[in-house]
């Protein structure tokens, strides 16, 4: 006979440690009637999402409508999975903006040079996606489900 699956909601620390061990998340964003979602690479510091982008039709709609929301999933099978949901209002520190923007920029390239080293160099292997992001956690939810015990 099969367990049940137990769903239950996951905890700030649990939402985090999976935001910490994921590399890959959708961001869904809106305009008009029509809402768009995208993977990305990012990493997960300080209670900020950091991530990078091209310029481009999302970031011309993210400029006027820039509350979004940020999805990432490590799903092991059916009944065996988690799931953390991030909103907040997404920012383009820029670089050569106020010394708060150059130093949030900073910020955003170091983080995600931990994820890809060369990004925003000369040995950037994506280099088209040239524009750091960060969307800092204003609300964060988590789910799971589990079968058995495991977790």
């Amino acid at each position: 006979m099969t367990s049940q699956p137990d769903f239950h909601t996951l905890d700030r620390a649990e939402c985090e440690a999976l935001l910490l061990t994921q590399q890959v998340g959708r961001l869904a964003f809106t305009f008009r009637d029509r809402v768009d979602i995208e993977p990305i690479h990012y990493v997960y510091r300080d209670g900020c999402v950091y991530g990078r982008t091209q310029y481009g039709t999302k970031v011309d709609v993210l400029a006027h409508h820039p509350w979004v929301a940020f999805e990432v999933d490590a799903i092991a099978a059916l009944f065996a999975w988690r799931s953390v949901v991030v909103h907040g209002r997404i920012e383009f520190p820029d670089p050569a903006g106020t010394p708060t923007e150059v130093a949030a920029y900073a910020r955003a390239v170091a983080a995600f040079r931990t994820l890809v080293p060369g990004a925003f160099s000369d040995d950037d292997p994506t280099p088209a996606r040239g524009l750091a992001f960060v969307i800092p956690v204003q609300e964060m939810t988590g789910r799971a489900a589990t079968v058995g015990g495991t977790g």
